[in-house]
């Protein structure tokens, strides 16, 4: 499969983390020969746990597929740039690739406002590749704030 056509599996992850209040950003993990290892979606709300990053739900489920947490040669894809936690967590892990949609000027921590992924004072950097299909996602974002803003909500 493409970049674009993994994205839109992550999309199909973020209308499921918005069917259930939370923040619409999904995730996949594919290896190197194109096998889906873990998907996920924003579970903050729903699982009261503020980890619960689509990023690294998606990550939980692959390593556990590989049954190891090192996902070298692995490339994960998400529909918002990473912020700091799950940056970190793409060296930890090992992971080959990231490939996500939008930016996030308020919390990208890949491109926005760090660059965790390449700073050669870690033990690990990885590839990347951002903007696909970023219109689609940041749709779905500002359709889920507009909505919470017209209810009052933060």
């Amino acid at each position: 499969m493409t970049d674009e056509q993994w994205l839109e599996v992550a999309l199909e992850e973020a209308d499921a983390a918005a069917a259930h209040g939370d923040v619409p950003v999904g995730c996949v993990i594919a290896d190197a020969n194109g096998e889906e290892l873990g998907r996920g979606h924003n579970r903050r709300e729903i699982d009261g746990d503020p980890t619960a990053h689509a990023e690294l739900v998606a990550m939980r489920a692959a390593a556990h597929s590989r049954g190891h947490w090192r996902l070298d040669g692995c490339t994960l894809y998400v529909t918002l740039e990473p912020c700091v936690m799950c940056a970190g967590a793409l060296v930890n892990a090992r992971v080959a690739r990231l490939v996500y949609s939008a930016a996030d000027p308020k919390a990208g921590g890949v491109d926005s406002l760090y660059g965790v992924t390449t700073d050669a004072r870690l033990n690990h950097r990885l590839e990347h590749r951002g903007g696909l299909l970023a219109d689609r996602s940041i749709e779905r974002l500002r359709a889920f704030f507009g909505a919470l803003r017209a209810r009052g909500e933060k």
